[in-house]
């Protein structure tokens, strides 16, 4: 055993000639311990040697120690001067290490901008001197103080000594406050005579320590530090151990030291007893780091404390029994009014985020905030928040007379809501003004309680970020703080919030969503309705279930889908469709409708990522769903839920491949040149800044770097009108921003475009056409030639929207596939593309293979098919010369743990604060990357391989509950200088001269500054003469516009607009990983503008351009008059002093925001252009409908843009139809089916579903055969006379199998006369009691000649009826099937004119019109009601007349609706060519046609009406094809 010690010794122990005694830090290499020797042996035997740093074990090999032994020891040569140099003159040098003694240290707050109101102060003695060390070598400024604990319960009285046991309750701590340089960016020097002081404002807390006894800090572990004996601080007080049940809020109960709050820090020195030369030292070299030292004036230290604001908004503790209070003083006492909820917060806001502070919060401000309107105040004091300066007299912001932004509450998307969050720290709380964020099941299911929910994430000091997993217990307090939120939940105000759940995202971010619980509704009864959990027994899995239900999705409203179960391909231990089902392409049409997306090709996206009941992954359109079916396999179920709709949550579209760090890393040690990637490099370079003057390279550039919000295609939109032409200031702020940011990542990420490739979502060849990975064909895919490697190679379809023609393009030939991380050699596939015509149908997707031994996605950084993205890419230059180098097999290190009982919530808050503690993968990826690029054999060595295994086990974790564990043999000693580890000792640090390295040394950042001197647009200035009314509208609008965009920026900590307009941010506040942000902020983006739009369109009275046109214009021309007139008050200038000064300074921070107008880019361009630019409309161009539904300004409205009411919500499975609201079961044989990471196989035939239904044409001889057609399940059957209903009832009888039980026909009913084989989507009978019964004479009018009865009868409706709650004369219900003909005859039916009144009642929401029968009034209140309907059937000429006439009477639109017009024999139909609507919007066809048609649309999936005059056999033959 071999080990090394490094000592910082205060004074010389042994002189030598070399004089090494004199060195600040000693490094000695030790060999010759016995093997069992650990840490705490190495530290006992130097302790008193001086300050032991760092304690290093490793293994010795050659060596056998048994018995006494023998150490030899080596002085290593020092690596270091121990002097920094200066930052501004290098020649001038510093001590590495410089340390004062003060007299004493104040901790408070500035309570006016000169005085400090002192909330605590220790002072120094000759035992514990309060001390500040400046640490050059680690930029870091270092306070060790003492802290005296007293128990506040032992009083002394006056005249006698100390209580006997007064001394048990006294101790004394020692605590270390550590400083980062770049934290303090001005330091004021106070000079008090024979005296200073230095004063640090910090804008957020620093890191506090307490230090513990080092020999209590070592494990086994062959690494100590003696860092290992600073534990972390979240309060100072004398029993922290009580903190353990309190809930967490801002407002802290006695602390000793608020550290959270307290973070004015005044150092006083006697300079009398200091070295006053090295104080000066001290400060020059404070400067020479960016330090400012400041004189401050009139400064003045108290400590008298003014009372905080929560005396005033806090009820009392009532005690009437207690010691020094009596019931009269409970009586008397004042009861405090109390602030509203919204408007407490957003104090708690203000107050959290140093705006304002408590104790500057008068009884006279509070009085005045209560006795504001409610809105008013919380609009006052979001514009407090939104400002981002410290206000010191909170009372003069009751006269701001007016609030930009905040007078009018804006209409919200549907799919959004607003958001309350708070970040927990170690010492504090920071609350956010609420935000508008896309909304998810659990919030939309209880969104009347919305303002209940609280997003909670927990991350270190707000200078640092995300909080590191760590070793040992030196975070133990951290943790302890978190399980107490988690545990006992945040209090704000009157509001106790208790922790709920963490989406899966969200948990990885270390984020978790509260909830205030109701009398009525607490966190367990959410729990409840999101799903049924008992079974899973993982807490890990259990955890990441519940986390499902909160992912951010879009809600398809309405939709009936019907489930089929399929089974999933899986061949040994790999499962080739792991997470991926089929979608019909109907549905999808629905769907795309729904979220607003336009595809280039005009077709719906072919694959969504989704979210139904409890199941999940990606559904992929194919021609075997059919109409409204949803194709399911047992691997996307994952627990039993209830049935709250269709939910998606993004779907395919092309997004430009980029290659990064690791991919670079892979691809060089598979043999790609070092040049290739320079080059690469370089030319994006080059072509970055060309397209800033030349707009055809910007254009092609934005056409094909398109990144995953789509945004580049929008600047390119606007290039193409003609605004960088002219030089527009908003587009050449934003292209400069692209190139700035496109280099950022670049230089951080080695982020190169691939022009030939795509990051494109992964499915699987349903058609088993395409070739898998087979290990037989593997000895060809080095040596071999190229023709026969590419025959070993696995095949994927790529079809791209767009190709180089503006056309689909299929890509052919050899190209690589892969995943983001890539580590491991083996996880870059070689695949070969291929064109096959079954797949044409699926665009911007990589179709991968179900033949084969191993799903090629599973080699792929062991991928699968649930939702990843996958890069692929057909450049011959990144083609390696080494194709498929073996794959990783991943496989966990252990399996999970389960629970013998059920998860308990403390089980899965455990489990939460343990990941915290112990996710490595940032580390281990750090790990890879350093140990890579410093071995020569890059990702190939074997240390390489294992971190690549670990790292697998690490993203796994979440999921399986089993933590990475890193030997200290696989952590780098050296990393590589493109990694920019500033806090690392220099002598760790080398220049990489490696294929990362020389990337790194190839960009220089560039500095983003919005452009503001440019003019503005004449050609829209002087489009239109505006009156003053629409230039105040929307003048008003934009400043609501920009508080919103302002609160964004706050919240996020981004430091223009621009980067939030177009999601290019260039620093954010470390909340989540650059890529995950980047797509966050595109729905943040996103819903913003559309909000705005909504309002836009509302104040210009409608979407057409002729309205929406002059008032964008006015949105432009206010935004120009805004920035000139700030523009000229930056130009003024003032002398004083003899010198010119400008008045105000122009800081892009400070200036009008420019981004409002550009809400409607493509309007922009219209009016600058003088019409529309034909065939580039974007995607910001659309309506939005808040009501949910999406269409175009001004377009008739499609057959396929099917928006459907959320009210018919159905699901039909297996089992049956599931309402929303149900309990969703699927794959109800599987043994367990969420148990597994991809879910059991089960063997599901598919012609077994309940929605496989009859093709034919109703009338006709010619049916189906058994071989061309899926049986029907007939669940119901419309017969038109009295003959029918015998001859149905003879068929029961003889075929009892199909008709009659729950397999077969489900009703059989009377039709009316008159009416022809219609095919509906639901045919209800009504349940009608007594009382209904005789107000309706439901007497039965079956008669075959009753042609005048049939006028009074309701029969059914294209689409079904559904009645509220409130209207409880009838519900929908199915009859079991009647054997009884006479009983059939009996079926009720209703008269329609005794409805009519019914339909204008708020509860009664038919979906759409109903069928008529002949001559049938039609009543305006029918017209009214279904106006914009989806269709209108109805049955005779007459009825079209009464609605023309109608519709003429009460100017109804019917535009947007498809008419269906029949008659009963297909005589008599109207002549449509001379109606006043355009004819593509009616359709007129007979009743044989009808069933055909509304198959064809989609529109009929559960019964097929069969007309038995026609065929009487019918009903036979298919009774006979079922048997077979």
């Amino acid at each position: 055993m071999a080990a090394r010690a490094i000592s910082r010794s205060q004074s010389a122990v042994i002189a030598r000639a070399n004089d090494w005694s004199n060195w600040v830090e000693v490094a000695v290499q030790f060999s010759g311990f016995p093997t069992n020797t650990n840490t705490k042996d190495i530290w006992n035997v130097f302790k008193n040697e001086g300050d032991i740093l760092t304690i290093e074990l490793f293994d010795d090999y050659n060596e056998e120690t048994n018995g006494t032994v023998s150490l030899a020891l080596k002085l290593q040569a020092r690596k270091r001067d121990f002097m920094s140099p200066s930052l501004v003159d290098p020649r001038k040098k510093y001590p590495e290490v410089m340390i004062l003694a003060a007299e004493s240290l104040d901790f408070g707050f500035m309570h006016e901008p000169t005085t400090m109101m002192g909330m605590f102060r220790t002072t120094s003695s000759l035992s514990s001197p309060v001390t500040l060390r400046l640490d050059l070598l680690h930029r870091e400024i270092v306070v060790g103080f003492d802290v005296t604990f007293t128990n506040p319960r032992m009083t002394t009285k006056v005249g006698s000594g100390p209580s006997q046991n007064q001394e048990e309750y006294t101790r004394i701590e020692n605590y270390t406050i550590v400083m980062p340089l770049a934290q303090a960016a001005i330091v004021h020097q106070v000079n008090l005579g024979s005296k200073s002081a230095l004063l640090f404002s910090l804008e957020t807390p620093p890191n506090f320590y307490r230090k513990v006894n080092e020999s209590i800090t070592h494990t086994e572990a062959t690494f100590w530090s003696r860092r290992h004996a600073l534990f972390r601080q979240t309060d100072i007080t004398f029993n922290p151990l009580k903190l353990r049940a309190v809930p967490l809020a801002l407002k802290k109960t006695k602390p000793t030291i608020d550290i959270g709050r307290w973070t004015t820090y005044h150092f006083l020195f006697d300079m009398a007893k200091i070295n006053r030369g090295l104080y000066n030292t001290v400060c020059s070299a404070l400067r020479d780091f960016n330090i400012e030292i400041l004189p401050i004036s009139g400064f003045r230290l108290t400590t008298n404390r003014d009372l905080a604001v929560w005396e005033y908004i806090d009820q009392p503790l009532r005690r009437g029994k207690a010691k020094n209070r009596t019931a009269l003083d409970d009586l008397m006492a004042e009861d405090i009014a109390p602030l509203s909820f919204p408007v407490r917060y957003q104090l708690e806001v203000c107050i959290s985020q140093g705006m304002l502070n408590e104790h500057n919060l008068t009884k006279e401000f509070v009085d005045k905030l209560i006795s504001l309107d409610a809105a008013k105040a919380q609009d006052l004091l979001e514009y407090v928040a939104n400002r981002k300066q410290r206000v010191y007299n909170p009372i003069e912001i009751f006269d701001i007379k007016t609030i930009k932004g905040s007078a009018s509450r804006l209409k919200i998307p549907h799919y959004c809501t607003y958001v309350r969050s708070a970040t927990v720290t170690p010492s504090t709380i920071y609350f956010s003004t609420p935000t508008i964020e896309t909304s998810n099941r659990v919030i939309r299911q209880y969104s009347e309680h919305a303002d209940r929910f609280l997003r909670v994430r927990f991350t270190d000091e707000k200078f640092q970020g995300k909080l590191n997993a760590t070793e040992g217990e030196s975070m133990n307090e951290i943790y302890t703080r978190v399980k107490r939120a988690l545990n006992n939940g945040i209090t704000i105000g009157e509001r106790h919030f208790e922790y709920l759940a963490s989406g899966n995202s969200q948990f990885r971010e270390h984020g978790a969503y509260f909830f205030c619980p109701l009398a009525h509704l607490g966190v367990a009864d959410i729990r409840r309705w999101m799903g049924d959990f008992q079974d899973i027994k993982v807490i890990a899995r259990h955890a990441a279930r519940l986390g499902q239900c909160f992912s951010t999705t879009r809600a398809i409203n309405g939709s009936k889908v019907d489930i089929v179960e399929i089974p999933d391909i899986v061949k040994g231990k790999y499962n080739f469709t792991d997470g991926v089902g089929k979608i019909s392409k109907f549905l999808a049409q629905v769907a795309a409708s729904e979220v607003s997306v336009k595809m280039p090709s005009g077709e719906p996206p072919s694959v969504f990522q989704f979210r139904l009941g409890g199941a999940k992954g990606v559904l992929a359109i194919s021609p075997d769903a059919r109409s409204r079916e949803i194709h399911l396999r047992s691997s996307q179920y994952k627990f039993h839920a209830i049935h709250s709709g269709l939910e998606i949550i993004r779907w395919s579209q092309f997004s430009a491949a980029h290659l990064n760090r690791q991919l670079i890393l892979v691809l060089s040690a598979l043999g790609v040149p070092d040049r290739v990637f320079a080059d690469k490099l370089k030319n994006q370079l080059s072509n970055l800044a060309q397209a800033m003057v030349d707009e055809k390279i910007a254009l092609k550039l934005l056409q094909k770097e398109i990144d995953p919000n789509q945004m580049t295609l929008t600047l390119a939109g606007m290039i193409l009108d003609g605004f960088q032409k002219v030089q527009e200031p908003f587009i050449l702020s934003l292209l400069h921003l692209w190139r700035a940011w496109s280099i950022k990542y670049l230089k951080e990420k080695a982020k190169i475009v691939i022009h030939e490739g795509a990051v494109l979502l992964g499915c699987v060849d349903e058609t088993q056409t395409l070739r898998g990975h087979y290990e037989n064909l593997q000895h060809l895919r080095t040596h071999s030639a190229e023709e026969e490697r590419i025959k070993s190679l696995p095949e994927v379809f790529v079809q791209l929207s767009k190709g180089n023609n503006d056309k689909p393009q299929i890509m052919l030939g050899p190209m690589i596939l892969a995943r983001n991380p890539s580590l491991h050699p083996g996880d870059i596939r070689v695949v070969n593309g291929v064109d096959q015509p079954k797949l044409h149908h699926l665009r911007d997707v990589v179709v991968l293979p179900q033949t084969g031994d191993r799903d090629v996605a599973h080699m792929c950084s062991g991928g699968d098919l649930d939702g990843d993205d996958y890069l692929i890419c057909w450049d011959r230059d990144l083609l390696p010369e080494e194709w498929n180098y073996e794959p990783m097999v991943y496989t966990p290190e252990e399996q999970p743990k389960r629970v013998n009982g059920n998860v308990t919530t403390d089980d899965i808050t455990t489990f939460f604060v343990n990941y915290m503690k112990n996710d490595l993968l940032p580390r281990i990826a750090h790990a890879h990357l350093a140990t890579a690029d410093y071995l020569p054999k890059g990702v190939k060595e074997e240390k390489c391989i294992k971190l690549a295994s670990h790292h697998s086990c690490a993203v796994d974790y979440p999921k399986t509950g089993v933590p990475a564990k890193v030997p200290q043999s696989l952590r780098p000693k050296m990393w590589p200088h493109f990694m920019e580890k500033r806090h690392k000792p220099k002598d760790q640090i080398y220049v990489s001269k490696k294929v990362l390295g020389q990337l790194y040394d190839l960009v220089e950042r560039v500095d983003f500054i919005p452009e503001l001197e440019a003019p503005f647009d004449v050609r829209i200035l002087r489009a239109y003469t505006l009156d003053p009314q629409t230039l105040c509208e929307a003048a008003e609008i934009k400043g609501v516009y920009d508080a919103a965009m302002h609160r964004i920026m706050a919240q996020h900590e981004i430091r223009t607009e621009h980067e939030i307009w177009s999601t290019f941010v260039l620093q954010h506040a470390n909340q989540s990983k650059d890529f995950k942000f980047h797509e966050e902020m595109g729905a943040i983006s996103a819903s913003l503008k559309d909000r705005f739009r909504a309002a836009c369109y509302e104040k210009a009275g409608g979407t057409e351009f002729a309205k929406i046109g002059p008032f964008v214009a006015a949105m432009y021309r206010v935004t120009s008059d805004e920035l000139i007139r700030a523009l000229d008050e930056c130009r003024q200038a003032r002398n004083i002093g003899g010198k010119e000064v400008k008045v105000k300074p122009r800081l892009a921070t400070k200036m009008p925001l420019m981004s409002f107008p550009w809400l409607f880019s493509g309007i922009l361009g219209k009016i600058a252009n003088g019409e529309p630019r034909a065939g580039q409309g974007t995607i910001d161009d659309f309506a939005l409908n808040t009501s949910g539904q999406s269409k175009k300004p001004g377009a008739k409205r499609k057959s396929e843009e099917l928006t459907l009411n959320g009210e018919g919500d159905t699901l039909r499975t297996t089992e049956g139809l599931v309402h929303r609201g149900e309990l969703l079961r699927l794959f109800v044989d599987a043994d367990q089916p969420h148990e597994s990471a991809s879910g059991p196989i089960s063997e599901v035939a598919a012609s077994s579903s309940a929605s496989d239904y009859c093709h034919d044409k109703v009338g006709e001889a010619e049916y189906p055969s058994k071989d061309n057609m899926r049986i029907p399940k007939v669940e119901s059957l419309a017969l038109k006379s009295t003959p029918q209903l015998e001859k149905a009832d003879d068929t029961t009888e003889r075929h009892k199998d199909f008709v009659g039980d729950d397999e077969g026909i489900k009703e059989i009913r009377p039709w009316s006369v008159g009416v022809d084989s219609l095919a509906l989507r639901t045919l209800i009978d009504f349940d009608v009691d007594d009382k209904v019964d005789k107000e309706l004479d439901l007497a039965p009018q079956v008669q075959s000649n009753s042609v005048g009865n049939t006028k009074s009868k309701f029969i059914g409706s294209l689409l079904d009826f559904e009645f509220g709650n409130d209207c409880k004369d009838f519900e929908s219900k199915r009859l079991s099937a009647i054997p009884d003909s006479q009983n059939l005859l009996q079926a009720p039916t209703i008269d329609l004119l005794s409805l009519e009144d019914r339909f204008d009642q708020p509860a009664a929401r038919p979906h759409y019109a109903p069928t008529l029968g002949s001559n049938t009034p039609i009543e305006s209140s029918l017209v009214k009601r279904h106006s914009n309907q989806e269709a209108l059937a109805l049955t005779g000429e007459s009825e079209w007349a009464q609605l023309e006439d109608l519709i003429t009477k009460h100017d109804c639109d019917i535009s947007d609706s498809r008419v269906l017009v029949m008659d009963g024999d297909g005589t008599n139909l109207p002549d449509v060519s001379y109606r006043p609507y355009d004819a593509s919007s009616l359709e007129v066809m007979d009743g044989g046609d009808l069933v055909r048609a509304l198959k064809n649309e989609g529109m009929v999936e559960e019964e097929v009406v069969l007309n038995l005059d026609d065929d009487p056999s019918l009903l036979e033959r298919l009774a006979l094809l079922n048997e077979e």
